[in-house]
């Protein structure tokens, strides 16, 4: 994965294609520099639990990358359920 980020990066082309439509690649390669371990695991973490055959890895890579810091916020806060105040804090018996 980091050489893929490294050839992006390292790219001279004026643009990139990323979820199949072409960005340019100053916006691809400011958003991959802002990446950091929390994205990685969580582009891993997404390809592990991904169900549906990847036909192209290097292009679903690069479109989980850069989608990464738009997403990696919405994806975990899905996973965790909404603690109830009556359940987190249960009254205490009298006895």
């Amino acid at each position: 994965m980091v050489e893929l980020m490294v050839d992006t990066l390292c790219s001279t082309s004026p643009t990139l294609r990323i979820g199949g439509e072409r960005i340019p690649a100053d916006q691809v390669k400011s958003r991959f520099l802002t990446l950091d371990s929390r994205h990685l695991e969580y582009v891993f973490d997404c390809m592990r639990r991904n169900t549906t055959q990847v036909r192209n890895i290097r292009a679903y890579l690069l479109t989980a990358l850069y989608n990464a810091p738009a997403t990696i916020n919405h994806y975990y806060q899905a996973e965790v359920p909404p603690i109830s105040t009556s359940r987190a804090f249960p009254l205490s018996r009298r006895i």
